[in-house]
């Protein structure tokens, strides 16, 4: 049989998520770049990440955090150059670090030269590279994506003389994927960066990339699901084990979709996983992380959940039910100045949960044992902050924070002229929160997530066995194990602040034992079969089943 661990790489990744623009400035001018990313490698290795995700890097007029694209063959010039990238790649690929890149291919920048053609001229063939309407759509106010700052959906222009559809900001025309010749230059696009070392592509924005909204007349012309199953062959073709991850946060009975029968996406973020967990720990229960992983379609054995805690947008919170969005709110202590788009929450995991290292750390091992494959945000690693009198999403967006020099290290210009303010000063401020100070404090949260990390791929059975709730005896405790080859791991998390003792039947038909991954403790099953296990107050525990009594761990 062949070991498909060899091509499925991405079973057991451990990806680091990060914003050249905001990670390391080698330069001196205030803004990261990939001279400064390079640099901070052995940094990302140390830790044990295997697989960088790249936020979008190309030229921008960066309105929108680099997701207004005018160039998609380059890189932008306050970032460093292709050469730059390439020795990027290089360096990374010589650590084992695999490098996935953001494909924003849903909408351009209203800059690019494509939209100026088509505005120009209704001859040009770029005219049918974006969605226009002669008349006035009906209103579809109720359609935005960002209520409360993006007003509809449809914008007049005046010297194209028609409205151009744009599923977020206006500043971000849509592309039409009806258009054979729009496909075509995704797939050079995706042909152009496989060339230069990438492993594989984040895709921005799935759902709207597919729909046919204002090119239904079109539609006879490509089938939107149909064409998932296209860019994954032209992947498979160019690069066999290079991977599609979507973003696409849509209802359980959508998901099969970007899956298909194992032949469209790769990898999906676990947005449901996400939602639930959170209301899970505010409710300090395991019953909405229960019902949420129980919810989830089966995938096809190449398929693969994507779990996080938080991203580079908001914490989506629009699969709760209102009653439900408030309760979290409400036992979080989140405030007003943290909501955003009327269903998110516009902060970073440590201050959402109120700074308490032991809820970090427990939030952290549910990410890293759920079953799926972990993403870490840059910055989370060390428990980084955020500044809400910064607007809209650009509050979680803050530069890293490496040391307690000016400018956390980050940077050596004047903090005026960084393009993102660090952090300073306060529970979250570059002096107490950076990467030295952790790196020497063995307790650190940075040292937990490096051991999670380093234990999280010595157990593949998380990433690619089958897994099922465990049943306990206490509501408080969610409770779930792995299989996969014949090996067993368990992992189980009290939500609750109090201490308890869980009773932990792992496997009612046969004695084994479990050994503590975190310890150097071994637990003899009681004679029914069973396990007591003392859980502290957000307590976690990782075991691997031993039929056998064994010293090592």
């Amino acid at each position: 049989m062949i070991d498909l661990m060899v091509d499925l790489w991405y079973k057991n990744a451990i990806v680091y998520c990060l914003d050249v623009e905001t990670f390391m400035d080698a330069n001196g001018d205030g803004i990261g770049d990939f001279s400064g990313l390079t640099q901070r490698l052995d940094y990302l290795n140390g830790i044990g990440i295997n697989c960088i995700w790249l936020l979008p890097f190309y030229p921008t007029p960066n309105r929108d955090n680099g997701y207004d694209v005018i160039d998609y063959y380059n890189v932008d010039h306050r970032l460093g150059t292709l050469g730059d990238f390439v020795e990027f790649s290089r360096q990374a690929r010589g650590r084992g670090i695999k490098v996935i890149v953001d494909l924003v291919v849903n909408h351009t920048s209203n800059q690019h030269p494509w939209f100026q053609q088509a505005r120009r001229d209704r001859n040009s063939k770029y005219r049918n590279f974006y969605v226009w309407s002669d008349e006035r759509p009906a209103d579809a106010s109720d359609e935005v994506i960002f209520p409360g700052v993006q007003e509809n959906i449809w914008t007049y222009d005046e010297q194209a003389e028609a409205y151009y559809l744009h599923r977020f900001y206006a500043h971000q025309p849509d592309l039409n994927i009806a258009n054979p010749a729009v496909r075509e230059e995704i797939a050079k696009i995706m042909g152009f960066w496989l060339e230069l070392g990438v492993s594989g592509f984040r895709i921005d924005a799935a759902p709207f990339l597919i729909e046919l909204k204002g090119i239904e007349e079109q539609a006879e012309v490509v089938d939107r699901h149909a064409y998932l199953q296209e860019l994954r062959e032209f992947l498979s073709w160019r690069r066999g084990d290079a991977i599609l991850l979507a973003e696409a946060n849509v209802s359980t009975d959508l998901i099969p979709e970007y899956f298909g029968d194992g032949n469209r996406m790769h990898m999906l973020f676990n947005f449901i996983g996400n939602q639930r967990m959170f209301l899970a720990l505010a409710r300090q229960s395991a019953e909405p992380l229960i019902q949420g992983m129980q919810s989830l379609p089966q995938i096809p054995h190449t398929g693969q959940w994507v779990n996080f805690t938080r991203n580079h947008d908001e914490l989506d919170l629009g699969r709760l039910s209102d009653a439900e969005q408030q309760e979290l709110c409400q036992a979080l202590n989140v405030p007003e100045a943290a909501w955003i788009y009327q269903r998110g929450l516009r902060r970073r995991i440590a201050p959402l949960l109120n700074g308490d290292q032991r809820r970090i750390s427990l939030a952290y091992s549910l990410m890293f044992t759920l079953p799926g494959t972990p993403v870490l945000r840059y910055g989370q690693e060390i428990g980084m902050g955020d500044d809400l009198s910064l607007e809209e999403r650009t509050s979680i967006r803050t530069a890293m924070q490496w040391s307690d020099e000016p400018n956390g290290g980050f940077s050596t210009v004047p903090a005026e002229e960084l393009v993102r303010p660090v952090l300073s000063g306060g529970q979250y401020g570059f002096e107490r929160i950076n990467v030295a100070r952790q790196q020497r404090d063995p307790g650190s949260l940075l040292n937990t997530v490096e051991r999670m990390i380093r234990t999280r791929k010595n157990c593949p059975e998380f990433g690619w066995g089958d897994w099922e709730i465990i049943h306990t005896n206490l509501p408080q405790v969610f409770a779930h194990r792995c299989t996969w080859r014949g090996g067993v791991v368990v992992a189980i998390h009290n939500l609750a602040a109090e201490a308890c003792t869980v009773t932990l039947d792992v496997n009612a038909d046969e004695s084994r034992h479990l050994c503590d991954l975190f310890g150097d403790h071994l637990y003899e099953p009681f004679s029914d079969g069973a396990h007591r296990i003392p859980l502290e107050g957000y307590g976690y525990r990782w075991f691997r089943l031993l039929r056998e009594r064994c010293d090592n761990t």
